[in-house]
């Protein structure tokens, strides 16, 4: 099979888009080129890699199975050339981070701080939910994941790095939030604004409310953290969120920490990274960075 680097390219792009159209525009070529480029590759494997059912572009079984060696064929060459500029020093280079929503909070403090540092190295950060890391973690897309509990299923290296407690809140003027050593019991009937199911934070507040042996009643589900506070704060439940979510609110006096026993809830957060990847230099300065010196730049309200 003879397969051109520029065919590859083009392939690779319109996979990822499933458009000719996007994909022209994304590489500066004109969709004829696209197509041409596209069809002749076909005519290499043999195979249609790509089918239009009805205005939309989909990948076939063949196409599915080329796109996964493409990727990786584009990932080998992202770390050759990480390896080609450490050896020119750490002026440039790239860092990919992936992180989930509530780590947002603290991870552009991190970010900014390491910017400082190594002023040359181009940063790419998504953050979204612990399914999506997940998925990213399995494709090896990032070169370094920061969440909460690994995922299991997957071979990877986590390291922990520093706490991430989780709390009972309520509205400042609740009646509970004078309070202390308040009985876990007390919320047997108790209505909590939490997040969707499969996001870390959701499940270890299950697994701590099965442990003590008192029910927990969801009210209502939110996708986001700031969705939660917003929630609490206008009554319509309890909630449980990390502290690293709640420096303005309780500054401010919109929201209370309610002092629970057994509370809070211990979690850690962990860098995390496909075991065995071999990181760029740029990445792994940022590991060595978060793992050493992270804490002096998250600041935790008291």
């Amino acid at each position: 099979m003879h397969v051109t680097f520029r065919q590859l390219k083009v392939f690779e792009a319109a996979a990822r888009l499933l458009s000719y159209t996007r994909t022209a525009e994304a590489l500066h070529l004109s969709q004829p080129a696209v197509s041409m480029q596209i069809k002749q590759l076909e005519e290499n494997v043999g195979m249609s890699l790509f089918e239009m059912l009805g205005k939309k572009l989909f990948l076939t079984d063949a196409g599915k199975e080329f796109y996964g060696y493409s990727k990786a064929i584009f990932q080998q060459l992202d770390e050759a050339e990480a390896v080609i500029k450490s050896m020119k020093g750490m002026h440039s280079g790239r860092l990919k981070i992936s992180v989930a929503t509530t780590a947002s909070y603290f991870t552009t403090r991190l970010l900014a701080a390491f910017s400082r540092r190594f002023e040359g190295v181009q940063i790419n950060l998504d953050v979204t939910n612990r399914e999506s890391l997940r998925r990213q973690l399995e494709d090896n897309e990032p070169d370094l994941v920061i969440m909460g509990q690994p995922p299991e299923g997957i071979e990877v290296d986590a390291q922990a790095f520093m706490s991430n407690p989780l709390v009972m809140i309520a509205p400042a003027d609740h009646a509970l939030a004078k309070e202390s050593q308040i009985d876990l019991n007390r919320f047997t009937d108790e209505r909590f604004v939490v997040r969707e199911k499969g996001s870390g934070t959701r499940g270890a507040i299950e697994r701590f409310f099965k442990k003590h042996e008192v029910p927990f009643h969801t009210g209502i589900e939110m996708s986001s953290n700031e969705a939660i506070k917003q929630a609490v704060e206008a009554g319509l439940g309890l909630g449980i969120a990390s502290i690293h979510t709640l420096e303005l609110e309780l500054e401010t006096a919109r929201l209370a920490v309610l002092e629970v026993k057994d509370f809070p809830i211990r979690r850690q957060w962990y860098l995390v990274s496909r075991k065995g990847k071999r990181l760029s230099v740029a990445a792994e300065a940022f590991r060595e960075f978060v793992l050493n010196d992270a804490k002096q730049f998250i600041r935790l309200p008291g």
